[in-house]
């Protein structure tokens, strides 16, 4: 029980207002803007971020609030005992479709040919709060065009509005300070300070935050048309952080990650490198089993390639086999290659891992660890890559890393079984490679270096006889007189971890050492 002094000074500090007639009671502090979020109303923006501080230039966001005598920018007025606000008046709406009028005074209407079209606050707003013919008769003040501002960002500088949301994202988030804003009035432009480029390892979240085609990301300029896109929630592979993101892809290819919320992993950030690390998923693609023959590597289908496997393991003892896991692949796929080898009486489990030459990591979001799952597999009791394969037969997951190639080249295998979604380096030394699934194709989980789950959902469909490495060794285990009966891979998620991915959530789900 609280006492009364704890009561009363507990309600001084949680002012209580009222906006659009709906009550509510919030925290010492909060902004009129942070208030009305919390009631589901939605106030018009465009300087304003929640990870950001407040610049209040852009003047979208008013409203008024009684006993003020004039309307008052929502994102950077307190809250005070008794407010009444009010969002919705015709007053509120003239001034914000005239804000948009002074905007777009000089503002280019090229939204057919813009990037950022279709996913554009201006256009958005322009839509529901305007939507009428300019009044300004006067030429329009010309702005560069194609500014290259870094190795991943370009800058149509004649659509910038000057919100400055990227300034302060390299000043405040990247703490690289290479961007300002130069001149005065409308001859106000965007710019690098001379000598910089934008070229820290978050660049690209300035293209996400941008809210009009200002700042455009070169890998994705014109490649595809914002509303073709199918969003799939996911998990960034590119290091053991496993910021949580949105794959974007149409026709069976990807095209982008953008960032997806999480506050206790990535925030709403993710670096360059992860974001650009999708290329592998539309590379180089294997959909048919190969088998190396006496006339070199042929094409097999999976009805040979699995039989072909399964007469290799029968004549093999559970000690001349090592199975070896993967730290880039799932929890799913990892407990199936372990089930198998439980089955089978095998008891090297050993690992493999992606590896990069010099690997960059900060005390950001970056690990050096360049694999999503390696507290998976350690959780699972495989062991790290020994490379004493000789003269053993090897079932084997991609990524293996160069210097793990490297051993299995000096110490190669009696028969190498391969599964991999690419054509690498790895099959020139296999005898039989399994085409299977990327994340981007199945569902699944990782554990990233916080020990949290998290799961990640199919985006893309498979192609040719490509299917999810459970899948592959269920039927391998069926041939060998074990039958599973897995028909999803949730089944394996919960005989291994004891979880499902309702449990998981969206946003992960912290597990025990």
């Amino acid at each position: 029980m609280r006492s009364a002094e704890e009561s009363t000074l507990l309600f001084e500090v949680m002012p209580k207002l009222t906006i659009d007639g709906k009550e509510i009671t919030v925290d010492e502090g909060t902004t009129v803007f942070e208030a009305a979020r919390q009631v589901e109303t939605t106030i018009p923006h465009f300087c304003y971020h929640p990870k950001l501080s407040i610049a209040g230039n852009c003047r979208m966001c008013l409203v008024e609030i009684e006993k003020m005598p004039k309307p008052q920018i929502s994102c950077n007025t307190v809250v005070q005992e008794g407010m009444v606000v009010h969002t919705q008046t015709e007053n509120v709406k003239a001034l914000q479709k005239n804000v948009l009028e002074f905007i777009l005074i000089n503002h280019p209407i090229d939204c057919p040919v813009c990037d950022q079209a279709g996913e554009c606050k201006l256009q958005g707003y322009y839509m529901d709060h305007s939507a009428s013919g300019s009044e300004f008769n006067e030429a329009k003040v010309k702005k560069p065009k194609r500014v290259d501002l870094g190795p991943n960002v370009m800058l149509d500088d004649e659509r910038c509005i000057l919100c400055t949301r990227c300034v302060r994202f390299c000043d405040e988030i990247s703490q690289t300070g290479e961007l300002c804003v130069t001149n005065r009035g409308d001859r106000s432009t965007l710019r690098t300070f001379p000598g910089k480029k934008l070229e820290n390892k978050y660049s690209l979240n300035t293209v996400d935050i941008c809210p009009v085609g200002a700042l455009t990301s070169k890998p994705f300029r014109f490649q595809q048309r914002v509303w073709f896109l199918k969003s799939v929630p996911s998990i960034c592979t590119g290091c053991a952080t496993g910021c949580n993101i949105y794959v974007d892809h149409n026709d069976g290819k990807v095209f982008r990650y953008k960032t997806r919320e999480n506050e206790e992993v990535n925030q709403c950030w993710t670096c360059d490198e992860g974001r650009l690390s999708y290329t592998f998923i539309n590379e180089a693609r294997l959909i048919r089993p190969l088998l190396k023959t006496e006339n070199g590597i042929e094409e097999i289908n999976k009805k040979q390639a699995v039989l072909t496997i399964v007469e290799k393991l029968k004549s093999e003892a559970a000690d001349n086999m090592v199975f070896i896991g993967s730290a880039y692949e799932s929890n799913e796929n990892n407990a199936a290659l372990k089930k198998l080898a439980d089955a089978l009486g095998v008891k090297r489990l050993e690992y493999a891992y992606h590896e990069v030459e010099n690997p960059s990591s900060d005390d950001f979001l970056i690990k050096a660890d360049k694999n999503p799952n390696r507290a998976g597999v350690k959780k699972l009791s495989y062991a790290e890559f020994s490379g004493e394969l000789s003269g053993k037969t090897v079932i084997a997951m991609e990524k293996i890393g160069t210097s793990q190639l490297e051993k299995i080249r000096l110490k190669k295998p009696q028969y190498l079984i391969l599964l991999s979604s690419q054509r690498s380096p790895a099959c020139e030394l296999a005898d039989v490679i399994l085409p299977v699934s990327t994340f981007a194709e199945q569902k699944g989980s990782f554990i990233n270096f916080q020990n949290r789950i998290q799961k990640f959902e199919s985006a893309l469909e498979v192609k040719g006889e490509m299917q999810s490495a459970w899948q592959y060794l269920q039927e391998i285990a069926e041939g060998l007189g074990h039958a599973w009966n897995i028909v999803s891979s949730d089944k394996l998620l919960q005989e291994f971890f004891n979880l499902n991915y309702e449990a998981i959530g969206e946003q992960g789900k912290v597990i025990e050492n």
